[in-house]
């Protein structure tokens, strides 16, 4: 079982690559209590209560990192929450897996 701080630098890299995949303002990734990212293109959010809101654990991301095919699962068990239009990350995740496979290795 992965430690803490394993989990930490794990969703920390995962997050680098959301970004590099899919740059923008329009989601917020959050991931507590490890960190909290701006994501996807689209109308950047700015103030308030973001339209386009994602949030799991550090265990579920790393989960759904290395198997986006389980994304809508998670959100159905609740382990995942997505809400607005742009909130299903599902794609973006797999575009990760098809650019980066080394990356997929289990640490």
């Amino acid at each position: 079982m992965k430690t803490d701080l394993e989990v930490k630098n794990r969703v920390r890299e995962i997050l680098k690559m959301v970004q590099e995949v899919a740059p923008g303002k329009a989601v917020e990734l959050r991931v507590p209590p490890y960190a909290a990212i701006q994501c996807r293109a689209g109308k950047p959010h700015r103030r308030g209560t973001p339209s386009n809101v994602v949030e799991m654990n550090g265990k579920t991301l790393i989960t759904v990192f290395y198997d986006p095919s389980l994304w809508g699962d998670l959100c159905v068990k609740g382990e995942i929450s997505a809400s607005g239009q742009l909130s299903d990350l599902s794609e973006i995740f797999a575009q990760i897996g098809k650019l980066k496979p080394g990356m997929l290795e289990r640490k």
